[in-house]
């Protein structure tokens, strides 16, 4: 594990977002199926650790997921945009921006094998692989998260989809302060387990659908500052409806709704220690998408 800590440590955002990109688009060069949308959601009460005030933030969001043939692919990029309650240095009067990745690969085990695994409600069964990667400019943390992840995934049997894994976290982090002007180590924490679950359900032929993730994550022992971590859950849920009846826009799609956060002792963080309200996050969204 020690020589993927090392390879992990030298890896740059602006290397990342290049691998990430190509590992996308090569399993939906021939891809069975794919869905393509670039979005925008918008809310005013976000809160992020050790800060008191709702923040304001705007998201724009490029998501990819398609399905290849053995399995399936999940691409995202987030751009966070904060307003000035969230500042993107010590003393500034500009919002933070952050960039957050996830790639998620997950091999059906009944295509690889040929042999269906069904049971109970689990129509399949899987492997999911991938990374989290990020870089944020603000006035206090300024991160640089990477994450490997890997686990079992099972696929229930339901209209659209929804599946469930259980995925090991192999976390690091290497802020800088724009207070003290240090650069903190890349600092990895102790491996860890999350439980996670990702669903879209039509809601029968109304136009509207039920999307979303829950993750719930353990500790993952002392951070790089000697602080206990704490287990964090993050549930991230949207009424969405398909306007594309109402536009005349199919084949193509767009949609409008509602989503809703909810993200107690956000990234580890112990809301009721010392990082306080902002480490526990209820924030209602507006959200709009537009799949190509």
């Amino acid at each position: 594990m020690s020589t993927t800590k090392n390879t992990f440590k030298a890896i740059a955002l602006p290397t990342l977002l290049p691998i990430a990109l190509a590992a996308a688009a090569l399993p939906a060069q021939a891809a069975d199926w794919s869905d393509t949308s670039i979005g925008i959601r918008s809310g005013t009460q976000f809160a992020e650790p050790f800060n008191p005030d709702d923040i304001k933030k705007n998201i724009i969001d490029f998501n990819h997921v398609s399905g290849y043939k053995y399995g399936t692919n999940f691409f995202n990029i987030d751009l966070l945009l904060s307003d000035n309650k969230d500042p993107a240095g010590a003393g500034s009067s500009n919002g933070a921006t952050e960039v957050y990745i996830v790639y998620r690969n997950t091999v059906n085990f009944e295509k690889v094998s040929g042999s269906a695994i069904k049971f109970g409600p689990v129509r399949g069964a899987g492997l999911t692989f991938g990374f989290d990667a990020n870089t944020k400019t603000d006035a206090g943390y300024n991160s640089k998260k990477r994450m490997l992840v890997a686990g079992p995934t099972l696929m229930f049997d339901v209209p659209g989809f929804l599946d469930v894994s259980v995925l090991a976290l192999w976390e690091s982090n290497a802020p800088y302060s724009t207070f003290t002007k240090v650069s903190t180590p890349r600092y990895s924490y102790d491996v860890h387990p999350m439980l996670t679950a990702a669903w879209g359900i039509p809601i029968g032929s109304s136009g509207f659908s039920f999307e979303g993730f829950a993750n719930l994550i353990a500790s993952k022992g002392k951070d790089e500052f000697g602080n206990d971590t704490a287990t964090e859950t993050n549930i991230d849920m949207q009424i969405m409806y398909d306007l594309s009846g109402l536009i005349n826009a199919q084949p193509k799609s767009f949609k409008l709704g509602f989503e809703y956060q909810y993200w107690k002792n956000k990234f580890g963080n112990n809301s009721d220690g010392p990082a306080g309200s902002g480490a526990f996050a209820k924030t209602p969204m507006i959200r709009a998408e537009y799949h190509f």
